[in-house]
């Protein structure tokens, strides 16, 4: 059973890293889309867009971590 539990923290932990993640895309996304209506630098709406896809990568990557290891319950059960 300690195993099983040790995974089911991990998964938690994963979905508080992804909750983190959607946070910092929403805010990041807020600042480039204001910078990109104000016009005022090209360097920060090109940071903000390269942060975006970042994280988004970051997301998916940890999205498929997780589930590998919520199928590895089926196998331990």
């Amino acid at each position: 059973m300690a195993r099983i539990d040790e995974i089911k923290e991990e998964i938690g932990a994963i979905k508080t890293y992804l909750g983190f993640i959607i946070a910092f895309i929403i805010t990041i996304g807020a600042g480039t889309a204001k910078v990109y209506l104000d016009e005022s630098s090209n360097l920060l709406l090109s940071l903000g867009i390269m942060g975006i896809l970042f994280l988004s990568f970051v997301f998916s990557f940890l999205a498929k971590v997780m589930h590998k290891k919520i199928k590895s319950l089926r196998d331990i059960s």
